[in-house]
């Protein structure tokens, strides 16, 4: 193997447990696996990766879903991955934290860029390159969000390494300093291997907690809550998003800055 393609053809399926053939041409991202599950569900879809460091299902309609798990190095490695099977377009169904009074629990953020606090972006582009969505992507998105009756906000994003930083008051202060609208740590990440690998890419965000005060730290009892109140919505609005995408035929082909 002696190119990133060739090495990408067998590792997708490795990581996977599926061939190429049953991944689709759209692919919604998570880090959770109740979110392949309930799609699985949905659409009496097979689960592959039990076992394996990553779970994928694809409906007939040749949308797939797979949970790469957390953080920034994992989302560089699906999106290197995923040019085996050169997706027309990508959408992470993540979450984050809202750093604004007008992001609060429950609300759809569509980022319109996002910091590249994450350090593995780096090994890509230098780090004066913006982090970017591709806009066509967005715009359907932002369309069927509406269609729900749902609110949602745009902003910037700030995608960091650091799992536990919620005690520290230093770096909260950085966060207000840089006005980002919420906190993850993948969003950059994703946008920027995804620039790389000129793959279609966006991300729609579930603000599921509010980290710069005490009482708003995710915990595994409030977490609960989140999932159970909105993760049906979140995953909905995805999969009719990207279904639709894929049946209009919506030309979202990334093009080099």
């Amino acid at each position: 193997m002696k190119t990133k393609l060739d090495i990408a053809k067998n590792w997708l399926p490795r990581y996977t447990g599926a061939r190429l053939d049953e991944i689709g041409d759209y692919i919604l991202l998570t880090n959770f696996y109740n979110y392949v599950q309930e799609f699985a569900e949905q659409f009496k879809a097979d689960i592959k990766g039990y076992g394996r460091p990553m779970q994928l299902a694809t409906n007939s309609n040749g949308l797939s879903i797979i949970n790469f798990g957390m953080g920034s190095a994992n989302a560089a490695t699906i999106m290197d991955l995923l040019i085996a099977r050169k997706p027309k377009g990508v959408l992470f169904l993540g979450k984050c934290g809202g750093l604004k009074p007008s992001a609060e629990i429950g609300h759809f953020i569509l980022p319109i860029a996002a910091i590249r606090g994450d350090g593995t972006s780096n090994d890509y582009f230098p780090p004066e390159v913006p982090a970017l969505p591709s806009f066509k992507l967005h715009k359907f998105i932002s369309n069927k969000i509406l269609e729900h009756g749902m609110e949602y906000r745009t902003g910037v994003v700030y995608t960091t390494n650091r799992r536990l930083w919620e005690w520290d008051d230093s770096f909260k202060k950085y966060l207000n300093q840089i006005s980002a609208i919420g906190i993850d740590m993948e969003t950059a990440t994703l946008f920027i291997v995804g620039h790389a690998n000129e793959i279609s890419r966006g991300a729609l965000l579930l603000v599921s907690d509010l980290p710069m005060m005490p009482e708003g730290v995710k915990t595994e009892e409030s977490d609960r809550e989140v999932t159970e109140k909105f993760t049906d919505l979140h995953l909905r609005i995805g999969i009719e998003a990207m279904t639709e995408i894929g049946e209009q035929g919506e030309e979202i082909k990334h093009f080099r800055y």
